[in-house]
């Protein structure tokens, strides 16, 4: 281009040729200097200071396996203004990233891209989370029901304690209503709770939830769970930007506001089609999705629950009383959904308490007065005015305990040979009969002879 361009030497003045070509004049007046040289790029050294750098090579030492945007995230927050391209090019020049042999060796597949019209299908999908934080209560994994729209590629998600039928239920109508509406048809795998081995379609169960909803379900062929690439890439994105950074003190609140944000954000992320720039969020926007139904499903939901010493029973970030005289029992709390009531049974199934649900992490104490009537007069039964052992009397070692003392200290025991200490052996000898007293006279007046008469005992010579 630049060699078939009238120069500055044939009269044309760097303005003139900024006009014909459309550069900026900066741009010409490099390539007539000789700083620019046609055709080829002048790579520029991705610039990350000292502190940035550190602090990547340890968060790759702890986990090669982070992504360059869930890092970037984090640099963002610590002051860093870099652009991600610019941190991906500083991680590759300083060889920041620990080397992985399985990785490299690992090969890819042929791939193709599905079509998918506006609000045609909403992909889901079930993700297990490992080593949830240990307040959670939830044992080895954490359970996450992701939505995705196909076509704009917009997703939501929400944790669940299982992945049973009413726990699914509940989180696909809570996704819907995140994603903003229903698509024409929903699909999933061949999970359990939507898959009928019997038949080999969908579930007599969840064809109710279907028409409740009023989609169509598809399922994915067996062995082809790349059918529903564009909800993988989204459980890809959760488990790497959000659950691998998630902090341990987090609560299941917490973890859900920090999911909710990082879907908001990545709503931002460029697309093209047809020709067009646009984000996620704008497409997501032009799906035409249908209003959901003003309840859920009327699935049941059970859960297994402690009682606690004060007769409470928690249940989504609330806690509900019980009858007293069951700490420590277990229960099964049933709430169906769509109503405003929860049912606390026991295991063989009666019901001890029916309670009005609180809104889900307000901490509320739902407490019935027959309750707490029932609880203080129990309590006020086991009082006594007996009285209780006493903490602040004085009760020093006995002799057992300090002959054992001084056999540990090498000293001779102070006990008798039958076992008797020498206080009770002192009682045994004082004289009590004043027979044995007389007796006991003359010889002790023998015993002193004349030193006793010249003193004058017995009173003669006062």
């Amino acid at each position: 281009m630049w060699k078939r361009t009238p120069c500055a030497s044939k009269g044309w003045t760097i303005s003139a040729i900024a006009r014909h070509l459309g550069h900026d004049r900066k741009t010409v007046r490099a390539y007539l200097e000789g700083r620019r040289v046609p055709e080829q790029r002048v790579r520029q050294e991705p610039t990350l200071t000292e502190p940035f750098v550190e602090y990547c090579r340890l968060r790759l030492a702890e986990d090669p396996h982070s992504w360059a945007s869930t890092l970037h995230d984090e640099l963002v927050g610590l002051g860093f203004s870099g652009s991600y391209p610019l941190l991906t090019r500083a991680l590759r020049t300083h060889r920041l990233r620990p080397h992985c042999e399985p990785c490299s060796a690992s090969k890819g597949r042929d791939t193709t891209l599905i079509t998918h019209p506006p609000g045609e299908e909403t992909q889901w999908d079930w993700v297990e989370l490992p080593n949830p934080p240990r307040s959670w209560g939830l044992g080895r994994e954490a359970h996450l029901l992701v939505g995705s729209l196909a076509h704009s590629g917009q997703w939501r998600a929400v944790l669940a304690e299982s992945e049973d039928f009413a726990h699914l239920v509940e989180a696909l109508d809570r996704v819907t209503r995140k994603l903003g509406g229903l698509t024409r048809c929903w699909r999933f795998d061949r999970m359990a709770t939507v898959y009928s081995r019997t038949s080999g379609g969908v579930s007599a169960t969840f064809a109710q939830v279907a028409k409740h909803y009023g989609v169509a379900v598809d399922l994915c062929p067996a062995r082809h769970g790349n059918r529903k690439g564009v909800v993988e890439k989204a459980n890809h994105s959760a488990a790497q930007r959000w659950w691998r950074t998630l902090a341990d003190e987090a609560t299941v609140a917490d973890a859900q506001r920090g999911l909710d944000a990082l879907c908001i954000r990545l709503d931002g992320r460029a697309r093209r089609r047809n020709g067009q720039k646009s984000t996620v969020g704008e497409l997501a926007a032009g799906e035409g999705l249908r209003a959901a139904p003003a309840l859920a499903y009327p699935a049941e939901l059970a859960v297994a629950r402690t009682v606690s010493a004060q007769a409470l029973v928690a249940f989504r970030g609330n806690r509900y009383s019980v009858p007293p005289g069951m700490p420590g029992a277990q229960v099964v709390v049933r709430h169906r959904l769509g109503a405003g009531q929860i049912r606390i049974a026991t295991a063989s199934g009666a019901t001890v308490a029916v309670h009005e649900r609180a809104p889900n992490g307000c901490g509320a104490v739902v407490r019935d007065e027959g309750h707490v009537r029932a609880l203080e007069a129990k309590v006020l039964q086991a009082f006594t005015d007996s009285p209780r052992c006493r903490t602040k009397t004085r009760r020093p070692a006995g002799q057992a305990a300090r002959d054992e003392a001084a056999r540990l200290r090498g000293a001779p025991a102070t006990t008798t040979g039958s076992g008797t200490n020498s206080a009770a052996s002192s009682a045994e000898r004082v004289v009590v009969d004043l027979s044995t007293y007389a007796a006991l006279v003359p010889a002790a007046a023998r015993a002193t002879g004349p030193q006793r008469a010249s003193t004058g005992v017995g009173g003669e010579d006062r």
